[in-house]
Parts: C-alpha cells; structure tokens; sequence
C-alpha cells in the first residue's frame, strides 16, 4: 500500500527504489506503467496523464522487467526476445530487418546470443533473467523499469547486469530499478528512492545523502556503519553484529568433511 507518494523520476538517470520488503517497492514500480491505478493522484509522462495515453504507444515509451516473470514452455529465448518488438510491428505482426537487428543486439547485450535456439524452460534461473531482460532491451524504450533485475544471478552476471544498465543510462535511456542489495544501489544509481514500511518515501536524492545509518536504522532497524567505497567512491553499508561474543561453530568440519567425501 502506497501512502501520500510525491515522486518525480529525473530524464535520462537512473533511480534506484531501496526499502524493506513489503513497503510498496514493487507496487510503485507497476504503477508507473498504468499496470496499477492509483486511488488518488495522478501518474503523469512528459506533463500528460498515463491514462490518457494508449498502451501501444505507451509500451513504445516505457519497457519493464518483472520480477519472477514466468516463462510459457516451448518457447525459445529468440521467440521471447522478438516478442519485445510487438510494439513497433504491425498489426499482423510480420518481423522485418529493423526488427531481427534489434533482436540480435539486445541478445548479444544480454549475454544469450549462444541460448538462442534454446527453450526456456530448459534454462537455469540466471539464464531465463538474462533472456527476459533481452526481450525488454529488444523494445527499445527510452524508460526502462526493472524489479529486482539481479534476482537468480550470480555475483559475475550480476556485475555484469549493472555495468549493462550504466552503459544504458550513459546512452540516454532513463531507468528506474528496484534493488535489493543497498551497495549497488549506491554504486550505480544516480538517485535513491527511500521507502519506509509504511509505504512513504522516507528520503530521496543522490546516494550520498539517502544512505545514511539514520536511514539504515528508520527503514530496516540494522545497525550498520556507512563509509565510502574506495573503488566507486560512493557510500557503502556494512552491517554491525549483534552480538557480543564470536559466534560458537554449531558444525563439527572435520567429521562432515570426512562424511561427505567423494571418491
């Protein structure tokens, strides 16, 4: 549930939605695509109101990522990438040059150009959100939403996923991402939308000044300490332990090692 949301998404930067789980991250997220209405208020585009706005030409202008989006068997990762081309085909819907380019550019961005032919459902977790994402970059949207993009990556992929999405904003696109993990959200995003779990923005604004213990400590109840990253120069957060004494091993390594031995 969203509550009394003043949010104006800056052309061409990239703007990270940060807070716990069940604050509304999400639900902000769709309903900058129409996909919720919202009960009050209203979601306006380059000064005109969304609703005004028909879904094609809207799906022309904004793409998304959902998270966990499902992926229907029998479909190969090129069929789910063209399907990010709908917007500018014709009704019937025939794929032209134009299109099999963008295709072939957002698969070779994307990482899966080698998964091409392959069924989705035969993919792993990371392989299937690097495809969806392919699809989105396929669009061709000048605003990009994404949730949870790094969902089912690992750390490589995910590395990789965030240095795409600079490159994309470097490029002019504007891009708005749910993240989970606070650090890249600091390291990439240009602003950080803060949300509490009342469903409020509890602050927003460059990293520097959203990502503060005080915030850590209003929005997730984590004591942690905030410095600056020597690579990015951005903040970064490290969580404080919670206890006073090191934590006693509850495993006994050299009996599990020598149970789980493999010839």
């Amino acid at each position: 549930m969203l509550n009394e949301i003043t949010l104006a998404i800056a052309d061409g930067a990239f703007t990270a939605i940060v807070g716990p789980n069940g604050c509304g991250k999400s639900t902000l997220l769709k309903t900058l695509l129409r996909l919720l209405v919202p009960g009050e208020g209203r979601v306006l585009l380059d000064g005109r109101d969304l609703a005004a706005i028909s879904p094609r030409t809207l799906s022309r202008q904004i793409a998304l990522l959902p998270q966990g989006a499902e992926s229907p068997e029998g479909l190969t990762v090129e069929e789910l990438v063209l399907y990010g081309r709908a917007p500018h085909q014709s009704w019937w819907g025939r794929a032209g040059p134009v299109d099999q380019s963008a295709v072939t550019q957002a698969m070779a961005h994307s990482g899966v150009t080698d998964l091409a032919e392959r069924q989705l459902h035969e993919l792993s977790g990371g392989q299937r959100q690097r495809a969806w994402l392919a699809m989105v970059l396929a669009q061709e949207t000048a605003i990009v939403l994404l949730d949870e993009p790094t969902t089912f990556l690992d750390i490589n992929h995910q590395h990789d996923l965030m240095e795409l999405l600079a490159g994309l904003k470097r490029q002019g696109r504007t891009l708005v991402a749910v993240l989970h993990d606070l650090n890249q959200a600091a390291r990439y995003a240009d602003v950080m939308v803060a949300m509490g779990p009342d469903g409020r923005i509890y602050d927003q604004g460059p990293p520097q000044q959203v990502m503060t213990v005080a915030m850590m400590q209003a929005i997730f109840g984590l004591t942690c300490h905030v410095d600056t990253d020597p690579v990015s120069a951005r903040p970064r957060v490290t969580p404080l332990a919670s206890i006073s004494e090191p934590a006693k091993p509850d495993v006994d390594y050299v009996t599990s090692r020598s149970r789980w031995q493999l010839a």
